[in-house]
């Protein structure tokens, strides 16, 4: 389900796949962060066969101009898990915002696990 909003140019529609690949693209960006990895095993088979796997370890939720992110990471061993956790929770945010023009609930975060 696309987040829309209007303005004086017109309607802007933007879809989930879209707002997955900017918060992807920012939490890969967070210190400490090695990769992204996907919800169920199920997803890790449909992965396979798209090209563009960008949205990879992103769940995106809209209701109406409110957006819920859930981010599935790996972090680098030996870095502060809630100091990682806290600065991808805020990245994510603030990029997605800025992204969409809309306002993100929640963003939360799991780690599934560290890589050395």
């Amino acid at each position: 389900m696309p987040v829309t909003t209007s303005n004086i140019y017109g309607k802007i529609s933007i879809s989930d796949e879209a707002i997955a690949k900017v918060a992807a693209h920012a939490a890969l960006e967070c210190y400490g962060v090695v990769e992204m990895v996907s919800r169920r095993l199920s997803d890790s088979f449909s992965l396979l066969f798209k090209r563009d796997s960008s949205g990879k370890g992103v769940k995106v939720v809209t209701n109406g101009d409110r957006i819920f992110i859930d981010i599935y990471v790996i972090i680098k061993f030996g870095v502060s898990i809630s100091a990682v956790a806290e600065s991808l929770k805020s990245s994510v945010k603030y990029k997605v915002e800025q992204f969409t023009g809309m306002i993100v609930n929640t963003v939360n975060v799991n780690i599934i696990g560290v890589k050395l």
